[in-house]
């Protein structure tokens, strides 16, 4: 009965160690605008599959969460949960998200 113990608890053990949680980080950047220094962080994001230069992002700006919006690094806009299109401004999120998660910024390789 004893043995039947310890080789349940060591199942249990095992299952509950080899069960992998997902990580929760940020990328966050500081950037200085207007002579004051903001932390701009990326909470989540998602690519579009239709249209790659669209993502659905979450931030946060100064510790302040902003609602989900879709952001279009093509046109350099963001569209908000309420349907409004608003033009980047300087510094951003948007500016962040694009030029962070921008591939043609990435080196191509020699053909």
């Amino acid at each position: 009965m004893n043995q039947i113990r310890i080789v349940i608890f060591v199942f249990l053990l095992i299952l509950v160690l080899s069960v992998a949680h997902p990580a929760f980080a940020s990328v966050c950047r500081y950037y200085v605008y207007d002579g004051q220094r903001h932390q701009i962080c990326i909470l989540s994001i998602n690519r579009s599959a239709k249209n790659y230069w669209e993502y659905r992002a979450a931030v946060s700006v100064d510790g302040v969460k902003r609602p989900t919006e879709v952001y279009n690094c093509h046109e350099r806009v963001k569209v908000q949960q309420n349907g409004a299109i608003l033009p980047f401004e300087q510094k951003d999120p948007g500016e962040m998200i694009c030029s962070f998660f921008n591939s043609s910024r990435r080196k191509t390789r020699a053909k």
